[in-house]
């Protein structure tokens, strides 16, 4: 008798704890939104920090590039963060092209997929605009937080113009560099050394040296910020937020006319430390020309 009460008590404390149960409601799932990047890349090649069989950085063109999202040797360095709707550089410190020292997982604009020789001159006009941020970057030895360019107009010698000076490639100077640097949007650009040189020797990579530089006045930090640059013939215009412009339209940009230029955007870290890295990740991009 004992063991059928115990028992029929059991029960009725079972069937009520389920009662309960069945009136608690079930927590509602966390609904988490994931959304990929909206940014074209048909008209963009990227360049690694990591080498070929040649010894030089890996580059992945059009068509290669849109499967980046499941290209393996991409992965590591340009990938998707779908929580934020960003594509995201990576880099760090390793393979460099011939005419730097430095790393980069950067695009380069290609007019045609897929070829470096269908470019444009200011005279043509170009226009680039993106949002971005610059998520994590590594620090100095003294604290100071390492440099990365986030965007670059780049010159490009015509196979005339390279063999009129004698050159073994078309690599011509970049007219404009962006950095992140320190927390700021920092502008440089290029100036003629002698303003009375001929045509033939403004040709040349040392014809031009590099101007003071500016700073934005907004400090961006880590924050999410948008960058315009608008090239057009003898002047380059740069503006952060739709809120602060940089204008040049001296002698030098009018000079500049005789290149042939590209667009690039990315993260380009502008050191050879030691275990030193950056993330850049962009949320939007575009690249118009009239």
């Amino acid at each position: 008798m004992k063991f059928h009460f115990i028992l029929s008590v059991a029960l009725l404390l079972s069937a009520s704890a389920c009662k309960k149960e069945a009136l608690t409601p079930e927590p509602p799932l966390i609904q988490r939104k994931y959304k990929l990047p909206e940014i074209d890349l048909s008209n963009w090649k990227v360049t690694l920090p990591i080498s070929n069989s040649s010894g030089r950085p890996v580059e992945v063109e059009p068509p290669e590039i849109l499967n980046y999202a499941t290209n393996e040797q991409l992965l590591p360095f340009m990938y998707n963060d779908s929580t934020d709707a960003a594509l995201v550089f990576y880099t760090y410190p390793e393979s460099s092209t011939a005419n730097s020292s430095y790393s980069r997982t950067e695009l380069r604009e290609q007019m045609v997929p897929g070829s470096n020789n269908t470019n444009w001159t200011f005279d043509q006009g170009g226009r680039m605009r993106g949002t971005l941020a610059v998520e994590d970057i590594s620090s100095d030895s003294d604290g100071t937080p390492h440099r990365t360019i986030i965007m670059q107009i780049h010159g490009r010698l015509t196979n005339e113009q390279r063999d009129l000076i004698g050159e073994d490639d078309n690599n011509a100077p970049p007219i404009l560099k962006i950095y992140w640097n320190n927390g700021r949007v920092r502008v440089k650009t290029k100036v003629l050394k002698d303003l009375n040189a001929s045509d033939t020797e403004i040709l040349h990579t040392d014809a031009w040296g590099d101007d003071e530089g500016r700073n934005f006045s907004t400090v961006v930090g880590h924050e999410k910020f948008t960058l315009e640059v608008i090239a057009s013939a003898g002047k380059l215009e740069v503006t952060l937020n739709d809120d602060e412009t940089f204008v040049y339209d001296d002698v030098h940009m009018q000079k500049w006319s005789v290149f042939e230029n590209y667009f690039k955007a990315g993260n380009y870290l502008a050191t050879t430390d030691d275990g030193a890295y950056a993330t850049v990740k962009y949320y939007d991009l575009e690249v118009t020309h009239d």
